[in-house]
């Protein structure tokens, strides 16, 4: 009888461990599908969050071009490098650098070392930069107001690729043959399939519809720092990266002028615009304003009378190397017979006469309302300008700034 009560226990205890095997089982298995859960939640409100912020990918946190040393440690999680590049000032937001680098499956290619990065850097192009391999790749800095021969002779002065083709292929580009250059290589890129073989409409840059025919790039090239392939780069693939860059960052900024009802010219005509205010203004804060006397001239009918558009008129100056002729004298206006000449023809120039960059853009689109017509520079050193609403002020601020 106690033996029998002994084997009874034994079953009991035996059937109490299975029961209590099993029992952690099952917490175990609810463990592993609550994080599973929590992991699917949060990776759900990354790409969420990707989607109502993406155009910050292509803003950079600053214009400082200053190289910062940034250190990954071999198997640093995504999550934890996006924070340590939001830590060091160089992105505004981990969350989206983190969604960024999931929603293209790459996060796990970001490589272990120490990188040279810079805040002026986008963040699709700091994951760029993580993601190549040590010296995968050359930066080219585009400035902008700069023409586009300007930025030829300066890429042939620097060696890295070859100014000679940029300039033929900016002045007159072939749309096929550069969509067909992948953009995977370049982070302000849209998704697009090159076109097939036996469809040759141009998808990847439909914004160059607005150009006249025969019109060059001009304007069109975004000036920004660009990453080329270390490897024998091309001017046509630096182009290709402008053109995907005008398309993430210039875009955007027309299309909400459009939603929000502000009446935009067409793009073309706010790109020229633009361009006219980008080497226009020197302080930041007069862009608007030089833009609404621009409007103001045009919405008069008078000569908008642009000393920069007669420089880009006159071209290259041998003389001194310089491709804007300074300063230009009021008796050499009248021998320059351009349309691009606003001393003679009214209306605007017939295209941009330089890159502009995003505010200048954004002061074509959003000019200050004001009566002014006239402004003059004040000579003082600051890069400012004097406005006037007459002529008559004009001729005082001109008497008081130039002739003293």
């Amino acid at each position: 009888m106690r033996r029998q009560r002994i084997q009874q226990a034994a079953v009991n205890l035996d059937g109490d461990r299975t029961a209590g095997r099993a029992s952690i089982a099952r917490g175990s298995l609810l463990l592993i599908l609550l994080f599973a859960l929590i992991g699917c939640t949060r990776e759900a409100m990354l790409f969420d969050h990707l989607d109502a912020n993406r155009p910050a990918l292509y803003v950079p946190t600053s214009d400082d071009d200053s190289a910062i040393s940034f250190e990954i440690g071999v198997g640093t999680p995504a999550r934890e490098i996006s924070e340590k590049l939001a830590s060091a000032g160089l992105i505004h937001d981990a969350d989206l650098f983190e969604a960024y680098v999931r929603s293209i499956g790459r996060a796990q290619d970001l490589k272990a070392g120490t990188f040279l990065l810079r805040a002026s850097m986008t963040p699709a192009e700091i994951a760029e930069a993580l993601m190549a391999e040590h010296a995968a790749g050359v930066s080219v800095t585009i400035r902008e107001g700069w023409r586009l021969e300007q930025v030829a002779d300066a890429l042939a002065l620097d060696g890295i690729v070859s100014g000679e083709d940029y300039r033929r292929t900016a002045q007159l580009p072939d749309l096929t043959a550069l969509s067909e250059i992948a953009p995977s290589n370049s982070p302000t890129a849209p998704k697009v399939d090159p076109p097939s073989c036996c469809d040759v409409k141009i998808d990847r840059w439909p914004f160059l519809d607005a150009r006249p025919e025969g019109a060059s790039l001009e304007g069109f090239l975004f000036p920004a720092t660009y990453q080329l392939p270390a490897v024998e780069p091309t001017a046509e693939e630096l182009i290709a990266r402008q053109l995907d860059a005008f398309a993430a960052r210039i875009m955007p900024i027309y299309q909400q002028a459009v939603a929000e009802g502000a009446n935009p010219p067409d793009l073309y005509r706010a790109l020229i615009v633009a361009s006219l205010v980008e080497r226009e203004a020197v302080v930041a804060d007069e862009r608007p304003t030089i833009a609404g006397v621009i409007l103001n001239r045009l919405d008069n009918g008078m000569l908008l009378e642009i000393d920069a558009t007669v420089q880009y008129a006159m071209g290259y100056q041998p003389a001194t190397g310089q491709w804007w002729k300074t300063p230009v004298f009021l008796e050499e206006y009248q021998g320059v017979h351009s349309p691009y000449n606003t001393y003679l023809n009214r209306d605007l120039p017939p295209g941009p006469i330089a890159s502009p960059g995003e505010d200048s853009f954004r002061a074509a689109l959003h000019p200050e309302r004001h009566e002014f017509l006239y402004y003059v520079a004040t000579g003082d050193g600051s890069g400012g300008h004097a406005f006037a609403k007459t002529f008559s002020e004009h001729l005082q601020n001109v008497q008081r700034y130039l002739n003293r």
